[in-house]
Parts: structure tokens; sequence; C-alpha cells
């Protein structure tokens, strides 16, 4: 045996022998979460902690049922956000914070990582799930992104339901309004046609606007294919027709086939200028890193990165690389979070110490 050919067999049992092994694919596996901030245990009374972890236990069942039966991720995406849009504790669909109009603007996004289209709408106030809009938009126009009058226009051509606006309304969210324009002396405009009338008294103790309740799910289904989805109300109080990241593919939303899949929550315009969800998949792609340490290292990146005001970026990802395992990074006290895989037990967190 040759020198060179004895050395190349060394190598090559010595890697054998230090190599990590994967851990196994699983058949199916879906993560979720309900946004990132300021969320304390000192600050959430026992009985809102546990309708937070029955509302993303029942994200992980009505999910995991769908792949548990071969169904696809996409389906798992859009039955599960549909649900959590119906949620008043989430910043999606019902429960949405308001514009400094009066007015609920709605976002979303979703993405098949089998052949990566996209689909997406912005400042949607009339239908009732975005993300069944933006689901529609991927599979039934030429288009990636809607927004605002065109995006009813093209839910109404597709038979989706449509609700008026004061549908989204929620107390807690006027009042966190009034409470954000007061503090910016901005004018209060008038309590939304149709919304109930004001109750006699309100306690705002415990209510932090500084938590973000953008939803998310990824999802790894039985054929291997990953999915991604968003949906959100944005921020408290935003004008002129802002748009946060969750409908910016990308940005807020990714996915692609043996490689990741991507949600986000957070400040978006931070999101946006990173570019978070494609990035950490072209760390995963490129650089070889694990699903765990990209999200981690662009986490940091968004917290490292400044805007005008000085203020840097804060919120959180979940990730599911290409073989369908989980994770998820933050920088905020708390996300609410949430996975699990055929076989396994449900995963929920809250706290950043959990």
């Amino acid at each position: 045996m040759k020198w060179w050919t004895f050395l190349s067999l060394a190598m090559l049992a010595a890697c054998a022998t230090t190599a990590t092994p994967q851990a196994p694919a699983p058949r199916w596996s879906i993560v979720v979460h309900g946004g990132a901030g300021v969320i304390e245990r000192s600050g959430m009374t026992s009985e809102l902690e546990a309708q937070y972890r029955a509302a993303m236990n029942r994200a992980l069942t009505t999910g995991g049922d769908i792949l548990e039966r071969g169904g696809s991720s996409l389906d798992a995406i859009q039955a599960v956000i549909s649900e959590m849009e119906e949620d008043p504790l989430f910043n999606a669909g019902r429960g949405a914070v308001f514009a400094a109009d009066g007015t609920n603007q709605l976002d979303s996004s979703i993405m098949d990582g089998r052949t990566r289209a996209a689909g997406a709408v912005a400042g949607a106030t009339r239908t009732r799930h975005p993300i069944q809009l933006a689901r529609r938009v991927m599979e039934q126009s030429p288009h990636v992104m809607l927004m605002g009058q065109g995006a009813e226009e093209f839910a109404r051509s597709q038979g989706l339901e449509e609700v008026p606006n004061s549908y989204f309304f929620t107390e807690r969210r006027w009042q966190q309004l009034e409470a954000e324009l007061r503090r910016r002396g901005l004018p209060i405009p008038p309590r939304p046609e149709g919304a109930p009338p004001p109750p006699q008294s309100w306690n705002m103790d415990g209510i932090d606007d500084h938590q973000f309740g953008t939803v998310g799910v990824v999802a790894y289904d039985t054929h291997g294919n990953i999915a991604a989805g968003t949906s959100t109300g944005g921020t408290t109080a935003k004008r002129w027709g802002r748009i946060g990241d969750a409908p910016i593919i990308g940005a807020g939303t990714y996915a692609q086939n043996g490689v990741c899949g991507v949600s986000a929550t957070g400040t978006g315009e931070f999101f946006i200028r990173v570019g978070v969800a494609r990035d950490i998949c072209a760390r995963i792609e490129f650089q070889h890193m694990s699903a765990q340490e990209a999200a981690d290292t662009v986490i940091a990146e968004v917290g490292a990165t400044t805007n005008t005001a000085g203020a840097t970026g804060d919120g959180g990802v979940i990730v599911m690389d290409g073989r369908g395992h989980a994770a998820w990074a933050f920088n905020t006290p708390g996300m609410y979070r949430a996975t699990l895989s055929a076989g396994g037990q449900p995963v929920v967190q809250i706290f950043a110490d959990e």
C-alpha cells in the first residue's frame, strides 16, 4: 500500500470516529411562535399564563393532527395560523393592534419550501383570515405580495370570508392605542363603528404593549416538505401605511426544502434590514451551521443593529432545519413558543429561563 493511500484511509477513519452523528429525522414536526417581547413572570398572572400555554398547546394539536394524517406542511400552517388569528391573545386577526387611525391593518405571508413559491398581503382590513389570503396569492395569482384595497379585491374574487373591520376589535388593544397616542401627543380617533361600547373602567395593569403577539409556524411534513407562515397586526399606533417584516419574504418568513424554514417576530424594521429569515437559511446552507447556531448568530446581529433614535432590534425566530429539527432564538425576556414532532411530547415555553 502506497503511503498516501494509507494516509488517506487513516484520515477517513479519524473523521469517521470523531464525526458527530445527526439526530434521525422525525416523520413530521412543527414549531410555533406567538410573539416575543417583555414577557416576564412578574408581569403575568397565573391565569393569563395558563391561557397562553393552552393556546400554544392547541396550535400544536391542530397542526400535529394534520401532519400525522399525512397532510401537507402548507395545510398545517394555514390551519394553525387561522386558529391563532381568531384568538384575541395574539396580535393577529381578531386581537390585532390598532393603527393610529383606529383601524386594524393586517399583514401575512406563507412560503412553500418545495417550490419556493410565496404569497403575502399587507394592510388588509376586511379579510377574516389574512393567512388564507396570502396562500391564495401564492397559488392563484402571478404575484407574491398584494396590499391594501387591491388585496381585498383579490380576496373577494377568491370568495374568502369578509368581515367589517370592527370584527378584529378588542378592548385591550384599543386601550393600548389610546395610551400610546397620548404618549406621543397624537389625536385619538373615534371608537370604531360596530365596536362594543366603552367599559365603565379599564385596568391597564399587566398590559405591556412591548409584547409582539405576531404568530408564526414552520412545519415539516411526512413528504419532507418544509413551509413557513407568519401573521400580524403590526405595531400599535403605526402610521403612513407602515409595513413590517411579517409579509416580506426573506425577512419575516422563508422556507427552502432541505435547508430550513423560518418565521420571525419582533421590531420589523430591524428584521427587514438584516434580512433575518433568508440570512438564517443561507448560514445553514452555505456555512453549514446548525439551525440553533444560525438562529443565535442572526438574532445577535439584530440586537446589535441600531436605528436613528439609537434603539436596538428586539424579537425572535423559530427555525426548522432541512431534516425537521426545530430551534428558536430571541433577545427579549420571553417568547411564546412551542414544538412537537411525531411520536414526541409537546414542548411549550414562554419565559427566557425555561
